[in-house]
């Protein structure tokens, strides 16, 4: 898909919304509705053109985004040879996340804590601090790292970069470099 056409898919108010729900997780029309405000014949005419033009499918597990899509036509649209890790002003730091994160996404896991420890402060910059998640919030952020949701999420947890209550039930962000607000 050309980035030309996901622009001019997302051009459309209905249409960024559904994708909008559907990048925060709604899976059925119903959550899609919810998560939009749109009724059932302007949600189900936006899934349909984004199904057409090839940015979302349905699956058993309902309406999903092909993030994927995106993510390969904002790699076309890059100029070669960018660096997505240019801005970042430690060095040593900025050589760890050129090895383990491309295109926004972990290629692995980092074996080494020092090396793992700078991943995970990138990672954790996905929550918001004050806020709380589900487990299942968190996955569905997390897995948008890698594919090994559980393993992330213990690394957070372990190094004090995500809390969690006793139950587990609700988690949130407890460290890592905290960014200003943009004025």
């Amino acid at each position: 898909m050309r980035p030309a056409e996901i622009v001019g898919l997302l051009a459309d108010g209905d249409r960024l919304r559904v994708v909008a729900a559907l990048a925060l997780g709604a899976v059925d029309v119903d959550g899609v509705r919810d998560a939009t405000g749109l009724d059932a014949r302007r949600t189900m005419t936006a899934l349909g053109r984004l199904v057409d033009g090839g940015l979302v499918e349905q699956d058993a597990h309902g309406w999903r985004l092909l993030e994927e899509e995106i993510r390969a036509a904002a790699r076309e649209a890059a100029p070669a040879g960018a660096d997505e890790h240019a801005d970042e002003p430690d060095a040593e730091r900025a050589k760890v996340l050129r090895a383990f994160v491309r295109d926004g996404r972990l290629t692995q896991i980092p074996s080494s804590r020092v090396k793992r420890r700078h991943v995970l402060d990138v990672v954790a910059q996905s929550f918001e601090p004050g806020e709380r998640y589900t487990e299942k919030r968190v996955n569905l952020e997390l897995g948008k790292w890698h594919e090994d949701v559980s393993a992330l999420r213990r690394y957070l947890v372990d190094e004090g970069f995500l809390e969690r209550e006793p139950d587990g039930r609700r988690y949130w962000r407890a460290g890592g470099t905290f960014l200003p607000a943009d004025s």
